[in-house]
């Protein structure tokens, strides 16, 4: 079976599990078909899969990811002790570990073609990182009530499915309401400490943040990249020999400037922004 046939294969297979959509019209180029899956993954409830969609899915996913380009640890330079800045999509990233930034039903986003990094994670790494979640919060819910929410700043570990990555954090990011709080500021870097320490109980070495809370939380971005350079130092410096390499995966140009900014600041001036 080749991509095109895997495609039309899964939005049929899709389109007959949903008992909303099993008539939708499915346009005929290539890209229109490619936004119908992945709407379809997009807002399927977490539930089984049969396993030969199940192989199906993994290989045209396998496929699409190997087409956008796997970045290898080896491919991105090392600015200064085991910090880096990477612009681009996470999803192409293998390292041990990358973080999303959830939201505190832990189920991904159900907003088809939404393009925050929760959505596309999930697209990438298939339905059953979705059926992980569930299961994990379904656990919490016995332990400590059915409306349970994951709280803010404590850490997920899930598998990463097809993506390159190892491992997923699935981590609740601070929201900003009204301006910007201290309490906002103490836990965006718990986000960062608890993660690494995540990291380093489970034997990860090397793991990519995202700009956690500076899309639809609304923390400042240039204050979030402050925080997230002097956390990270500072667990570094604490937590010698623990960690190869910690990537700040930036999307926008407007990061990459800020972190980049922040980390000339502190290697040339040694002014902390925490």
């Amino acid at each position: 079976m080749n991509q095109n046939e895997r495609l039309d294969f899964l939005i049929d297979a899709f389109k007959e599990d949903s008992l909303e959509y099993k008539n939708l019209k499915v346009p005929d180029d290539m890209e229109g078909k490619q936004r119908i899956l992945r709407s379809l993954m997009n807002i399927r409830m977490p539930r089984q899969i049969k396993n030969e969609v199940l192989q199906i899915q993994d290989d045209y996913l396998k496929e699409r990811i190997d087409e956008n380009g796997i970045v290898k640890l080896s491919d991105i330079p090392v600015i200064e002790n085991n910090i880096s800045i990477w612009q681009g999509d996470i999803t192409r990233l293998k390292v041990d570990a990358i973080v999303n930034a959830a939201n505190s039903k832990m189920l991904g986003c159900f907003i088809p073609m939404h393009n925050c990094i929760d959505n596309c994670i999930h697209t990438f790494a298939g339905v059953e990182l979705r059926n992980e979640c569930n299961k994990k919060m379904n656990r919490l819910k016995i332990r400590y009530g059915r409306d349970y929410e994951q709280p803010t700043a404590i850490p997920m570990l899930t598998d990463a499915y097809n993506l390159p990555a190892k491992k997923i954090v699935h981590i609740v990011g601070p929201i900003v309401q009204g301006g910007l709080s201290k309490r906002n500021e103490e836990d965006l870097k718990n986000c960062y400490k608890n993660t690494l320490d995540l990291c380093v109980e489970n034997g990860l070495r090397s793991v990519a943040f995202c700009c956690i809370s500076t899309g639809v939380f609304h923390f400042p971005n240039k204050r979030a990249a402050e925080i997230a350079i002097a956390t990270v130092r500072e667990w570094l410096k604490e937590n010698q020999g623990k960690m190869d390499l910690v990537i700040f995966n930036v999307f926008k140009d407007e990061d990459k400037k800020y972190y980049e900014r922040e980390l000339w600041i502190k290697k040339n001036v040694g002014y902390s922004g925490q």
